[in-house]
């Protein structure tokens, strides 16, 4: 037979099973997304970022996704199974995931819970896959670094879900996190969905960039989000943008 030649994304889209909805659950009713039965998310790209304010529901929607992709909630990969880990969700036990072709290799990437997995990872995994020393023994940037560098590579088809990657980065290790995701976008191997606050990674060219903000998912560009507008009015201008802020609240 002859091997499929089909490129990320392979996740073509995400729908709700109105069967499986629990209505007095979150996140049901209370994400305006969610609110509707024929909620369909499509994916055109081999990167998909999702930017929003707190409380937009980005987080909560990679969570379900990931969940049911059948990744573990503590974060890892599919054959990673954490004593503590939450199990599924009620989200993802309502999502539908359509896929071509359907990948299994994958790792799910949770900022808030990478203290957890990182001491699961330090008595299961592979010190060469975590750039040579135990990630409790790194720095929290570091560690991030690594995982990103040596456990999550291109080398064959894979599917990363990435909550907030960019907490524990330096703004250089956000320029080199880039890089990284250029070299997954460019192989072809790898879609990446991820869930940022910053608009260094939301610069990355050719990037699907949607917005959770104002009850809809819809795309929008870097410059018309929240966060470029107020980080380049603060940059260009700190003293202006201190006195502005600090005036308004005394």
């Amino acid at each position: 037979m002859k091997p499929s030649t089909l490129a990320a994304p392979f996740l073509k889209r995400v729908t709700l099973l109105p069967e499986k909805v629990e209505a007095g659950r979150f996140p049901f009713g209370h994400l305006p997304f969610l609110k509707r039965d024929d909620f369909a998310l499509d994916f055109g790209s081999a990167i998909t970022i999702l930017m929003g304010e707190n409380g937009s529901g980005k987080s909560t929607l990679i969570e379900g996704i990931a969940s049911c992709a059948g990744f573990p909630m503590l974060g890892g990969s599919r054959d990673h199974r954490p004593a503590e880990d939450a199990g599924s969700g009620a989200l993802g036990n309502a999502l539908r995931l359509s896929w071509l072709p359907k990948v299994s290799n994958g790792f799910f990437f949770r900022a808030e819970s990478f203290f957890g997995l990182a001491g699961y990872l330090d008595e299961v995994g592979s010190l060469d896959r975590q750039g040579g020393r135990a990630l409790h023994r790194q720095s929290h940037g570091e560690a991030f670094m690594a995982m990103f560098q040596n456990r999550l590579d291109s080398g064959q088809r894979a599917i990363y879900l990435l909550d907030e990657p960019e907490v524990a980065l330096s703004p250089t290790r956000q320029l080199a996190f880039l890089r990284i995701l250029r070299d997954w976008q460019r192989s072809g191997q790898v879609q990446a969905i991820i869930a940022t606050h910053s608009p260094i990674l939301m610069a990355l060219p050719g990037a699907e960039l949607l917005s959770l903000d104002g009850g809809a998912i819809h795309p929008v560009t870097l410059q018309d989000t929240e966060h470029f507008r107020v980080t380049r009015r603060f940059l260009m201008d700190p003293d202006k943008a201190l006195r502005d802020l600090l005036d308004e609240e005394e």
